[in-house]
């Protein structure tokens, strides 16, 4: 057994530990990313999470951290972060999924990376990413992306290698992006929390034009209180503890998106894990089923499209290196958009309708499965034709996706595992500015149900970590 497995590390404590921890002078900033890095070296040639890993330049962060004279008002005071390789960060290529895809590199960071840095995290490295963001599967011609809990399967995507990199410890939290669930998604394949902020809450300036406005960041990380430290800091808010909720009326749905796609046994299960869950906590749930329109589905696939589309003009990408699925993806937005196929319209019909839904049926949030199915298999999904990538994603992925044509923040939020053991989780919805109360009920789920905060194995460790005392998560924003 090497040395570094039975020495005390800093891996696997919570964001909120390793701040805590930098603070008060328990630990250094430089210890805990040197922790960090060392067990990236020794685990991520499994997983492939990382494209990116700043050695180096992590250590220079962290010590600049520690030379800091005022630590108290860092919240994430010596985190270790991971950026998604979508969003520039200084000094680093955008690689954007992949090396046909990759422009230049950033000369400055991104809103949301100055954000992070500003509260003291210290970055990393850039997460992988399918090509372009399109799919829910993570893999290029370099690497198959794997999920923590079955390397057999997919993390999702197309935050995938950020879900990737905190179920297994690698960092505590990581930045993602959702453009059609590219959070959640992650989340809910990991075990992991993940939370879509409302349009306009967090800044986004990715691509072309947000892809139409469907697309905004957030964190993925392991506890609720995580959760909302991170979500507070991209949104260039204070941080603070949450609340617990007053008792609230939840509408509970499974009707799927997608014509002819339903939730699997385990997915259905979930819905009715999670309602027992919000009744012990006091709330009361009602039946409430959105009605998805066909045309939103039509509208969707043609603004996802599309986005593509504009995404490889406004960035002069060279779509002959492209994927031979991302080509196919490129060339049907660019025909949807001669067509007039995406209209703003129409979302905003959407998005309207979104909003009065929580008002004529009287609910104050909505759940829902988080998917339809189990992750599919990790592999060559980048090699395979663009019919059988859609066809995958859509159906094993369809819940996600409306809630970014409306604008509306959910999250993700586990509550137990397939009988295959990979964990299984359920979303919610609810109407503008309600992120905090979202994150209110996720903790209180928290409470009543403690997941397994990393995958089966991980971090490899046998001596827990200095910084782990009680349960991070035991009380809400602990």
């Amino acid at each position: 057994m090497a040395v570094q497995d039975i020495m005390p590390t800093w891996v696997g404590a919570t964001a909120k530990q390793i701040a805590r921890g930098v603070r008060r002078g328990d630990v250094s900033a430089t210890q805990v990313v040197a922790d960090h890095l060392d067990h990236v070296g020794r685990v991520d040639g499994a997983l492939s999470a990382f494209r990116v890993v700043r050695g180096g330049e992590a250590i220079t962060e962290a010590e600049k951290v520690d030379e800091q004279e005022e630590l108290a008002n860092l919240p994430l005071a010596g985190v270790p972060v991971a950026v998604k390789e979508n969003t520039p960060v200084a000094g680093l290529p955008t690689w954007n999924g992949s090396v046909a895809a990759r422009t230049a590199v950033a000369e400055a960071d991104h809103e949301v990376v100055r954000r992070l840095r500003g509260a003291g995290a210290v970055i990393l490295g850039v997460t992988r990413m399918p090509e372009l963001g399109l799919w829910a599967i993570t893999d290029d011609a370099t690497a198959v992306t794997r999920n923590p809990w079955d390397l057999r399967y997919t993390p999702g995507g197309s935050s995938g290698g950020a879900a990737a990199a905190v179920a297994a410890g690698l960092v505590p939290i990581a930045h993602g992006n959702d453009g059609l669930g590219s959070i959640r998604i992650p989340a809910a394949c990991c075990g992991l929390v993940g939370l879509k902020p409302g349009r306009g809450v967090v800044p986004c300036q990715l691509g072309a034009e947000d892809w139409f406005g469907l697309t905004e960041h957030g964190m993925l990380t392991t506890t609720v209180a995580d959760a909302a430290v991170g979500f507070q800091v991209l949104a260039g808010r204070r941080p603070d503890k949450l609340v617990p909720p007053p008792r609230l009326r939840v509408g509970v749905s499974l009707r799927s998106p997608v014509r002819g796609v339903a939730p699997d046994a385990p997915n259905r299960d979930a819905v009715a894990a999670a309602g027992r869950l919000l009744a012990a906590a006091g709330h009361d749930t009602v039946p409430a089923d959105p009605v998805y329109p066909t045309a939103l589905g039509l509208q969707g696939i043609a603004t996802w499209l599309a986005a593509a589309a504009s995404d490889v003009r406004a960035a002069g990408i060279d779509r002959r290196g492209l994927q031979r699925r991302s080509r196919r993806h490129v060339a049907l937005g660019e025909w949807a958009q001669r067509r007039g196929y995406v209209r703003e319209a129409d979302r905003a019909a959407w998005r309207d309708r979104s909003v009065g839904f929580f008002t004529d049926h009287g609910i104050d949030l909505l759940l829902t499965p988080a998917l339809a199915g189990p992750p599919p298999e990790a592999t060559s999904w980048s090699g395979r034709s663009w019919l059988a990538n859609m066809r995958t994603n859509i159906r094993y992925a369809p819940f996600a996706a409306p809630w970014n044509v409306a604008g509306l923040p959910s999250i993700v939020v586990p509550v137990g595992r397939r009988p295959d053991g990979l964990p299984v989780a359920a979303q919610l919805v609810g109407p503008p500015g309600s992120e905090l109360l979202l994150l209110g009920v996720a903790g209180q789920f928290e409470m009543q149900a403690p997941w397994a905060r990393h995958a089966p194995g991980y971090p490899r460790v046998d001596t827990p970590s200095p910084a782990v005392g009680p349960r991070a998560g035991g009380t809400i924003g602990a």
